[in-house]
């Protein structure tokens, strides 16, 4: 069985002899939900186009569900659900129409998958209220129901939570991790705001001017982040010593160039400091570190310059 269901290989794509998507290596895992993050024009919906067949690629190949010929992609894609540059509606339908013309273009035998990807999405009760009519949150949902018709085993959307207030993103969310976690479906999202992928994301791809700087997973990102305290002593052999047996804690390493990083007591750095001094250690490098999940993309997109 295929571990990914997604994998480039140097994917590039040139407009106008502009680079929006420079040589591009990346991986999407079956069953994860990979969060594609990068600034507005940053490459994210141009890989998108590449995926689904509505771009071509100038240099470069990608393989989905194992398969990289054109007319086996063509196959392929039909296990793929989509929302791109928003979801297409008819704004003068009710959902269920909404489904029912999607379903005939799709070219979906029988009526049954309607009702239950309506109440799938939770848009079961609408009834004959016009999509025109609906919330921002309403609309996403309908455009997610019509991105899961036919039972894709793979979705991919394109900034879906852009506008949405504050319960309409937190809905969106759960959406997607109840399709992830109770159907197993692998989900690529795209998006620029990241506070809201670390509460959904299991894998990350940091893209910037078409590059792609860096992959991980969600337990490497929240280990970059974690926050600690910085310690430097004359003696850190004595100094782990005093840390376990005066702090009661093992939660600390001791670094090949000894430092000791110490994950407890972030928040007591005094109490650290003052037993470390009475039990005699010379204090060389005291302080707090870590950062903000913001901070680290900030910091990963803003130390690379690519002109």
């Amino acid at each position: 069985m295929n571990e990914y269901v997604l994998k480039t290989n140097d994917l590039s794509k040139e407009y106008q002899n502009k680079m929006a998507l420079n040589k591009v290596n990346l991986s999407v895992k079956k069953g994860s939900i990979y969060g594609f993050i990068g600034q507005n024009g940053a490459g994210k919906s141009t890989l998108i186009r590449l995926i689904t067949g509505l771009a071509y690629p100038t240099t470069g190949t990608f393989k989905l569900f194992g398969k990289n010929n054109e007319r086996e992609l063509n196959e392929v894609r039909k296990r793929i659900g989509t929302i791109i540059e928003g979801p297409a509606l008819y704004p003068h339908m009710t959902a269920f129409e909404n489904l029912e013309a999607h379903r005939l273009l799709k070219g979906i035998p029988g009526k049954e998958c309607i009702k239950k990807t309506l109440t799938l999405v939770g848009l079961q009760d609408t009834g004959k209220k016009k999509a025109k009519n609906f919330s921002l949150g309403m609309k996403q949902r309908l455009g997610l129901a019509i991105a899961l018709l036919g039972d894709p085993e793979f979705l991919i959307l394109d900034e879906p939570i852009n506008g949405l207030d504050p319960m309409g993103v937190v809905e969106i969310r759960e959406l997607l991790k109840k399709l992830n976690q109770e159907h197993g479906i692998t989900i690529l999202i795209s998006s620029h705001i990241l506070s809201e992928l670390h509460l959904l994301a299991t894998h990350y791809g940091i893209i910037h001017k078409g590059v792609l700087l860096e992959q991980l997973s969600a337990e490497e990102l929240n280990e970059k982040c974690q926050h600690y305290l910085h310690i430097k002593v004359d003696n850190p052999n004595k100094a782990a010593t005093v840390i376990e047996r005066h702090l009661a804690t093992q939660d600390f390493e001791v670094r090949p160039d000894d430092v000791i990083k110490l994950f407890a007591y972030v928040d007591s750095p005094g109490k650290v400091s003052s037993i470390l001094t009475n039990e005699g250690l010379i204090i060389e490098e005291f302080m707090p570190m870590g950062e903000g999940l913001e901070t680290y993309f900030t910091n990963v997109i803003g130390g690379v310059h690519h002109e």
